[in-house]
């Protein structure tokens, strides 16, 4: 059992108690954060801002700069998006669930793209590409960023980037060491898969109503 418990968290030996006691704080307001959005409620973007916060401190601290770009990011598009997700005219909400247009989807694609190749960039400039993984980042960073853009312009699509993004990181995650992360991962492809089915469940009334 302790060779067990070693080789999952042995490497958090060396870690400062402050860092695991924020990890595991920022896992829990991330847990609370995508739960809110499978419920549709607009506190995913306070919680949001919480555990984002603590993991660009602890990501910067740690060198993963394009996970700490994508918490950065998360941080930013939570505003947007929770202006977006409050915004009423004359007392009504206008920004209901929806499923991305044709014009969304090109946009998504140069949104990936662009934060691809500007992690990469990142990367190049501060020397940090010594291993392969440094790669599978960027693709990561890239399928985030268009989750959370769609996230915050409440469009369906979001939950299959976040499920896509979420299985390539938990396996990531482990081998990086962060096994605390690569277990809130997969908890959170599990929540973004019963995300998805209550979107689609809420798109489908309204759109019988219309």
């Amino acid at each position: 059992m302790s060779q067990i418990f070693d080789f999952l968290f042995g490497q958090y030996a060396s870690y400062d108690t402050l860092d695991i006691v924020l990890e595991l704080l920022a896992s829990v307001f991330t847990i609370a954060s995508v739960i809110y959005s499978k419920k549709n409620n607009v506190l995913v973007f306070p919680t949001g801002m919480i555990c984002t916060a603590i993991f660009v401190y602890l990501l910067l601290k740690w060198g993963l700069l394009g996970d700490m770009m994508i918490n950065a990011y998360y941080f930013i598009m939570s505003v947007y998006g929770w202006y977006i997700w409050t915004r009423t005219v004359d007392g009504t909400a206008v920004t209901p669930i929806t499923t991305t247009s044709k014009k969304e989807h090109i946009i998504s694609v140069g949104i990936f793209i662009a934060a691809a190749v500007f992690t990469y960039v990142v990367y190049i400039t501060f020397d940090k590409i010594s291993h392969w993984t440094s790669y599978i980042d960027m693709i990561t960073t890239g399928i985030f960023f268009v989750g959370m853009w769609l996230m915050a312009k409440r469009k369906i699509e979001n939950w299959i980037y976040w499920i896509i993004g979420d299985i390539i990181t938990v396996p990531l995650y482990f081998y990086k060491g962060l096994t605390f992360s690569s277990i809130l991962y997969f908890a959170l492809t599990i929540i973004a898969v019963f995300g998805y089915l209550e979107w689609k469940k809420n798109l489908d009334k309204s759109l019988a109503v219309v």
